[in-house]
């Protein structure tokens, strides 16, 4: 008498393969999770914030006049190398605007702690006004030069005119960023102490 396997089936086996095939797939789900976050992250959920607060401009080194201080002194940008430098270009005028982006440029500078003497301020005047002398004395240690014309003043981005923001140069002489001529403080606090950090330079 012969014996043959059987064909029914082992009891429980469909069962064990049913659970063998949830759990390969919660296995595969749990892997993906990660990319698949990071697609809908991307694609579809960007997020509103940034790491930086100012506008990022494509690295460009800024021509190197000759500019003249309130004395008559020649001065050019290439000086303060080495330096991060603030710099907000506005008639000697200096409507309530200016004045703002003054005390922005002073007090985000101070805010830097021991790191502030590493934060030079500019205002490059435009035009022939004379800044006001009690306003020079607020602001202590900003260096004040004429701009030498129009062909300069091109050189810094802007929708409608460089006096709509406050720029940043790298202490390799390089524009980088500009700011809204009314800032967030606290955006230019963070994105200066990010820089300052990160930089082996200035």
């Amino acid at each position: 008498m012969s014996l043959s396997a059987s064909s029914e089936p082992i009891p429980g086996a469909t069962e064990d393969r049913r659970r063998g095939r949830r759990i390969a797939f919660a296995i595969l789900a749990f892997c993906a999770a990660p990319t698949v976050a990071a697609w809908l992250a991307y694609f579809v959920w960007q997020p509103q914030s940034r790491l930086n607060y100012g506008e990022l401009i494509e690295a460009r080194a800024i021509s190197d006049p000759e500019l003249r201080t309130l004395d008559g002194r020649p001065l050019r940008l290439s000086q303060l190398r080495g330096r991060w430098v603030l710099l907000q270009i506005d008639s000697g005028a200096c409507a309530e605007g200016c004045r703002k982006k003054l005390v922005y440029m002073r007090q985000v500078r101070l805010a830097q702690g021991k790191d502030a003497e590493r934060i030079e301020r500019m205002w490059l005047l435009a035009g022939a006004a004379p800044p006001d002398a009690a306003l020079l004395r607020d602001h202590e240690g900003l260096r004040v030069a004429r701009a030498p014309g129009g062909a300069f003043l091109a050189e810094f981005p802007a929708a409608r005119g460089p006096s709509d923001h406050i720029y940043l140069l790298d202490p390799l002489g390089n524009l980088m960023l500009r700011f809204p001529g009314d800032p967030d403080a606290q955006g230019m606090v963070k994105d200066l102490a990010r820089l300052l950090r990160a930089s082996r330079v200035g």
